[in-house]
């Protein structure tokens, strides 16, 4: 496997399976006097069923997980918020920094005048999002509650109703709203051959989809990685035998690296999230 620089992380998904076929083999070959490595599978994001089994209201651990996040999220800010003054104390400033940032630097900044009625959705769509994915790097929580594609789904379907509702309202009307962007104005008549059914896939599939399947997929890519690394350790330090066994810091230390770095990757996702529904309303609502 071909070297990479410390700043590439095999999130792709063909660096990823290469990266873990090869280690895997690793540790296959490493443990032919132990009891054998078990490589992480997709199966990790399908647990057994907590409560409830075959109702609707099955409860499972990524639904354990979800309900901590959000509980933990609501606790954080009525804490920062109960005492509320003029001159802020630690926890209000701390607070009302992370709120001006979704507010100035993703609101205001992409939305400009129209902003003020979006932060509430927006400010709700980072912190939940960071709250569900920071999980995953939580001990004994250990997955992220956005690594199944439900509840991701279910915040790119919120995203779309309102990116549909701002752009028919900020047009005066549903037929308005869909000349202005399967139609763009300027194209020569015979291009909306080309062009409209791309805009109908781009508007009414991609834009939504694309929220959903990037969290989902960058979550997912991240706990392979440290399930991974982690499982590698205890199979080195514990199974393995000879000179191999010290392989087991280098992937103790991975794991760690993997740790920090999967911190990064759940505000950034968080962020781009948040970033990406701002933009969709912005196109939905101005005029071409």
């Amino acid at each position: 496997m071909r070297r990479r620089g410390v700043d590439r992380r095999p999130h792709d998904p063909e660096e990823l399976v290469l990266y873990t076929a090869a280690t895997t083999r690793l540790l296959a070959a490493a443990g032919e006097s132990g009891g054998g490595f078990k490589a992480p599978t997709i199966a990790e994001f399908f647990p057994g069923v907590i409560a409830f089994e075959g109702t609707l209201f099955e409860f499972n651990r990524i639904m354990l997980v979800r309900v901590i996040g959000a509980v933990a999220l609501c606790l954080l800010f009525w804490a920062a918020s109960r005492r509320v003054s003029l001159v802020p104390g630690r926890g209000q400033g701390v607070a009302e920094m992370a709120l001006d940032f979704v507010r100035v630097n993703i609101a205001q900044e992409v939305l400009g005048k129209d902003s003020r009625r979006y932060v509430p959705m927006l400010t709700t769509l980072f912190f939940a999002i960071l709250a569900f994915n920071i999980t995953g790097v939580i001990p004994l929580l250990n997955i992220a509650g956005t690594s199944l594609m439900g509840l991701p789904l279910v915040l790119a379907a919120w995203v779309y109703v309102v990116y549909l509702a701002a752009g028919v309202k900020a047009h005066h009307g549903v037929g308005a709203f869909l000349k202005s962007n399967l139609f763009p104005p300027g194209v020569p008549p015979v291009l909306y051959l080309l062009i409209t059914p791309i805009e109908i896939l781009q508007v009414f599939l991609f834009r939504p989809a694309t929220l959903a399947i990037r969290l989902t997929a960058n979550m997912i890519a991240g706990h392979l990685l440290l399930v991974l690394s982690f499982a590698a350790t205890q199979f080195f330090f514990f199974e393995a035998t000879g000179a191999i066994k010290a392989i087991g810091a280098l992937s103790l230390a991975a794991g760690f690296a993997f740790t920090l770095f999967e911190l990064l990757v759940a505000a950034l996702q968080a962020y781009i999230f948040t970033l990406l529904a701002a933009v969709y309303i912005n196109l939905s609502t101005e005029a071409h």
